[in-house]
């Protein structure tokens, strides 16, 4: 089942949002400062592409803050107000409302990535 949904997630919207966290670790990588915060863009992109039977948990100390707080100026918003709309899109049908709770949790993601962790659930 997790399979399938994942597959359907592609199809309606997670590819877009993978390319604009993918879009947004390039423009990071261009300075050299940022080449870190580009490479935890490429990592996450990762649950944009199959966010179903993924888990986030958050740790982190004073530098994830400090990280987040330039993050959420130079990116992060963006990222999540896109995310945040096509949650509301997929939410106006009964059908896709999985899908929006998904694009809620990537939301969620980008307003703070750093510091977070995702991990697989293993659902019997």
């Amino acid at each position: 089942m997790r399979v399938l949904m994942n597959i359907l997630w592609i199809i309606f919207g997670g590819l877009l949002s993978a390319l604009g966290w993918i879009t947004t670790g390039i423009l990071w990588c261009i300075t050299i400062v940022g080449i870190p915060v580009g490479i935890q863009c490429f990592k996450l992109s990762s649950i944009s592409l199959n966010p179903f039977g993924k888990e986030i948990r958050y740790e982190g100390g004073a530098v994830s803050f400090l990280l987040n707080v330039v993050w959420f100026i130079f990116g992060g918003l963006e990222l999540a107000i896109t995310n945040f709309c096509m949650g509301i899109l997929c939410c106006i049908t009964i059908i896709g409302i999985p899908f929006g709770k998904q694009f809620f949790k990537i939301a969620g993601l980008s307003l703070r990535p750093f510091g977070a962790e995702v991990e697989r659930t293993h659902v019997l």
